[in-house]
C-alpha cells in the first residue's frame, strides 16, 4: 500500500527538526539512518553532527543509529559520538528498529526514526509502528545521478503531498494523544499491524531462524578472524577479573530457574575457559559457545521476550555474556557489538555495582563481540566453583592506563503504571604512570523497565 511509505513529516535536514519539541511531546530516542542523511555517503562524521548528538542527549533524547552497512563502517563514522547502533540492520525488515528501541529502553510510539529514503528508512519504521522524519538527502555539488529510486520517491512525496499529510510539518503527536485526536477529527485511531513474527508460535520460529542464517552467512562473507585458539596455562598479567553468585534467593524468583540458569552458565563456560584472543582476532559470544539445546545438556532459565521473564532453553547465559562484558570494560579491547536489556531482574543483593546485569545475548544474532586492537594477545578465564562464577582477563603484560566504573544519580522513576531504574554510567580512565585521570566516558545512560516486585523497590530511592 502506498500509504506505507509516507512519512510523518518532511525536513530539509536532521538539522531542521524541532528535537526539543519532539521530546516535550513525550518522545524519548531517536534513531538515525547514516549514509545520505547525516552525512554524504561513506564519508566520516562532522563536528555539526557530533555536536546534534550532544544536544539530543543533553534535552534527554536516546539515540541509535540503524544502518545497512558493515561494522567497518559505522566505526569509522562514531569515534567522536556516544551512541547505540546496529549494523547490517536489513532495512526494511521491521527487526532492526525494533530492536534499536529496546537497546535504547524506548517504546515504538515514542521512537523517532530519521532517514533519508523512504523504500527503506520510512518503509521499516513503518512497518515497526515508529512515526519516520525523511529528510532531503545529502548531494555534493555538481553530483549528477541520483538513482531511479530517487525519482520514485519523488513521485510518492508528490501523492503524500495531495493527500494533505505534509500539513502536520515537523509537529509529531505522541501515541498516547493519538486516540484523542482521532476522535476530533472523527476518525479512528491507528491500528497497530502484526509482525510476521507475531502472529504465531511457529512463524516467530521462522523468523528467528532468518536472522541467525543471515548472521553466518555475513560473517562468511566477511571472513571474520575468530578467536579460537585456547591455552590451558594463564597469561601472567590479570587485567581484571569478577566473581558473582549464581542463584538469585528471593520472592517472586522461581528457584528451579536458577538452578538450571547455573548448569547453562557452567556449560557454556567450559567453552570460553582459557580462549586467546590475538591481536586483531575478534571473540564472539555465540561462535565460541555454539547453539544452546537439550541434546547439549542446556536447561530452562530464565529469557526475556516481549518484555516478560518466561522460561527458555539456554536461559541465563545473559548473565555471563554481562560478566565477559563487564571484564572487557576495564581493558583497552574494542566492543563491537553490545545489545543491552533491563538491569532491573531482580532486587540488589548487597551494594548496588554498575553493569551487575544487563546485557543481552540471543543465538546467534543478538551477539557480545569485542575486537582486540591491542599488541598484544589477552586471554578468557571463566570457571564455575558452585554457586559462584569466577571470570578473569588476563594479558601478556600491564596497560598503561587502568579502567574503572562510575555510576551517578543512581534512583529509581515512576512513570504512568511502571517503574524505572535510572542512571548514567561512566568509565574512568587513568594513567598508571602519573595516576591522573585522562577522561570519562559515558559508557551507558540507563533507563531500566523494573522487572521485580514494585514493593521490593528500596524506598529511599524512588523519585516520584
Amino acid at each position: 500500500m502506498i500509504r506505507d511509505y509516507f512519512p510523518r513529516a518532511y525536513a530539509a535536514s536532521v538539522f531542521a527538526i524541532d528535537y526539543q519539541q519532539l521530546a516535550d511531546e513525550g518522545f524519548r530516542g531517536v534513531i538515525f539512518d547514516i549514509d545520505n542523511t547525516l552525512v554524504h555517503h561513506g564519508e566520516g562524521s562532522t563536528p555539526r553532527v557530533d555536536a546534534l548528538f550532544a544536544r539530543l542527549h543533553k534535552i534527554g533524547l536516546k539515540t541509535c543509529l540503524l544502518s545497512n552497512n558493515d561494522e567497518e563502517r559505522v566505526q569509522r563514522f562514531i569515534p567522536n559520538i556516544d551512541t547505540d547502533y546496529i549494523c547490517d540492520a536489513g532495512k526494511p525488515d521491521p527487526a532492526g528498529y525494533l530492536r534499536a528501541a529496546e537497546m535504547m529502553g524506548t517504546k515504538p510510539w515514542e521512537t523517532l526514526v530519521v532517514g533519508d529514503q523512504l523504500f527503506t528508512d520510512v518503509l521499516g519504521a513503518n512497518r515497526a509502528g515508529m512515526p519516520a522524519v525523511l529528510v532531503k538527502f545529502i548531494r555534493l555539488p555538481g553530483e549528477k545521478w541520483i538513482g531511479w529510486h530517487r525519482y520514485m520517491e519523488y513521485g510518492i512525496l508528490i501523492w503524500w503531498r495531495l493527500c494533505g499529510a505534509d500539513k502536520k510539518g515537523l509537529h509529531v503527536t505522541a501515541p498516547e494523544n493519538a486516540e484523542k485526536s482521532a476522535e476530533k477529527s472523527g476518525g479512528k485511531a491507528p491500528r497497530k499491524r502484526k509482525l510476521f513474527c507475531e502472529i504465531s508460535p511457529t512463524t516467530y520460529k521462522i523468523s528467528v531462524e532468518k536472522n541467525i542464517w543471515q548472521r553466518r552467512i555475513k560473517d562468511l562473507i566477511r571472513k571474520v578472524p575468530f578467536a579460537g585458539n585456547k591455552s590451558s596455562e594463564p597469561l601472567p598479567n590479570l587485567v581484571w577479573e569478577k566473581t558473582s553468585g549464581l542463584i538469585k534467593r528471593g520472592p517472586g524468583i522461581d528457584p528451579v530457574l536458577q538452578e538450571n540458569k547455573a548448569v547453562n552458565i557452567r556449560l557454556a563456560a567450559e567453552k570460553l575457559d582459557g580462549l586467546l584472543i590475538r591481536p586483531g582476532e575478534v571473540f564472539s559470544f555465540w561462535h565460541t559457545i555454539g547453539r544452546t539445546s537439550e541434546r547439549k545438556g542446556y536447561k530452562a532459565g530464565r529469557v526475556i521476550r516481549d518484555d516478560a521473564l518466561v522460561p527458555g532453553i539456554g536461559g541465563g547465559l545473559c548473565n555471563l555474556g554481562n560478566t565477559i562484558h563487564v571484564l572487557v570494560l576495564h581493558s583497552p579491547l574494542t566492543v563491537t557489538e553490545f545489545h543491552g536489556h533491563s538491569d532491573a531482574l531482580a532486587p540488589d543483593e548487597g551494594k548496588r555495582v554498575p553493569f551487575s546485569s544487563g546485557t543481552s545475548v540471543s543465538y546467534n544474532y543478538i551477539d557480545y563481540r569485542f575486537r582486540n586492537d591491542t599488541d598484544q594477545t589477552v586471554q578468557l578465564l571463566v570457571r564455575v566453583e558452585g554457586e559462584t562464577l569466577r571470570a578473569q582477563l588476563r594479558s601478556e603484560r600491564e596497560y598503561p592506563f587502568s579502567y574503572a566504573l562510575e555510576e551517578q544519580d543512581h534512583h529509581f522513576a515512576r512513570e504512568g503504571e511502571k517503574y524505572y531504574r535510572v542512571s548514567k554510567i561512566y568509565r574512568n580512565v587513568t594513567d598508571r604512570a602519573t595516576g591522573e585521570l585522562v577522561r570519562q566516558e559515558l559508557i551507558l545512560d540507563n533507563h531500566s523497565e523494573v522487572m521485580f516486585a514494585y514493593d521490593l523497590i528500596p524506598k529511599e530511592l524512588i523519585r516520584e
